[in-house]
């Protein structure tokens, strides 16, 4: 941990919080990813040495804690939660100019769309989505399975009955979970092709939820 020899509150913040990915573990944290595996897949570029040093130092710091296998946001983390809205609301101002192909990733992409389902909302015990995504060679089909509580994603056929089908492009997936675009929109202009059960279809947007920061109110839309 770099030291900067402050006793200025900012310089000993940025002490614990200023090495490179320890914000984006607090914000996996705090979204609720629990195991190693699912706050890799948050992150992305981390490696597993690398991402299991970050885990430790900060459980030695105070900012997690770990039972068994899973990890969870300490009282310290947890009050961070207003200071990650305000830098990602400062991000979406000032760095969205920023954003390049490359950072529209799919397994990202579907990391948090995995996170964004409300499963109470679902009309069935198990549900099952499949996206196609036409901006990508290599592995274009992936799955969600609901199943009550349970949301796993799979990058390869379960063999099960498909409820919904998503055809799109990851950037456009991801502009519309953050808001930036609607599902009626999207849908109405055939960037995004949905098909499947009827009730899902009016209700994407109530249990297929967007980003934090999007401003939108989740409603249902109308099929004709």
């Amino acid at each position: 941990m770099h030291r900067y020899g402050q006793f200025c509150p900012i310089a000993k913040a940025t002490e614990l919080l200023g090495e490179r990915w320890t914000f984006l573990i607090v914000r996996e944290l705090l979204v609720g990813s629990r195991r190693f595996n699912e706050i890799q897949r948050g992150l992305g570029g981390v490696s597993p040495a690398l991402l299991t040093r970050r885990l430790k130092a900060m459980e030695e710091n105070g900012l997690l804690y770990k039972i068994g296998s899973e990890y969870f946001p300490s009282d310290a983390s947890t009050e961070l939660h207003p200071i990650l809205m305000s830098l990602g609301e400062w991000g979406l101002k000032w760095a969205k100019s920023h954003l390049t192909d490359e950072d529209y990733d799919v397994e990202f992409l579907m990391h948090y769309l995995r996170l964004s389902i409300v499963p109470e909302r679902l009309p069935a015990v198990e549900t099952v989505l499949k996206f196609k995504f036409l901006d990508i060679d290599d592995n274009p089909d992936w799955w969600l399975l609901v199943k009550s509580e349970e949301i796993d994603i799979c990058i390869k056929d379960p063999g099960k009955n498909v409820d919904m089908f998503f055809t799109t492009t990851v950037r456009l997936m991801s502009e519309v979970w953050m808001g930036q675009r609607t599902y009626r929109e999207v849908i109405s202009s055939e960037d995004l092709m949905v098909v499947g059960n009827a009730q899902l279809m009016r209700t994407i947007p109530l249990w297929l939820t967007n980003s934090p920061f999007s401003k939108m109110e989740p409603e249902e839309l109308v099929t004709e």
